[in-house]
């Protein structure tokens, strides 16, 4: 079973009784949040849930795969997502 964000706000909607609308702009919310701490170099914790925050991955050699010749891949800036104990014991 997988969820996208429609179903997940439906499902949010019924299970607190609030309507489809106010539970999408709190999604919403809860994400542009999440994104303007990271891009500030922050970092969100909710605990026993997880954590989100913004990470680097230096430059690097790689390989193109289809013709084995090797290439340069330039460093990037990530998003590294961790989950927390009560998540990691929900799913054993």
């Amino acid at each position: 079973m997988s969820l996208n964000k429609s179903e997940l706000v439906a499902a949010i909607a019924a299970d607190t009784g609030e309507s489809q609308a106010a539970v999408n702009r709190v999604v919403d919310s809860f994400f542009d949040v999440i994104s303007k701490t990271i891009v500030k170099g922050g970092k969100v914790t909710i605990p026993g849930w997880l954590s989100v925050e913004k990470g680097h991955r230096a430059a690097r050699q790689g390989r193109n795969p289809q013709t084995g010749e090797t290439i340069q891949i330039k460093a990037a800036n990530t998003v590294k997502v961790s989950a927390g104990s009560k998540l990691k014991a929900a799913v054993k």
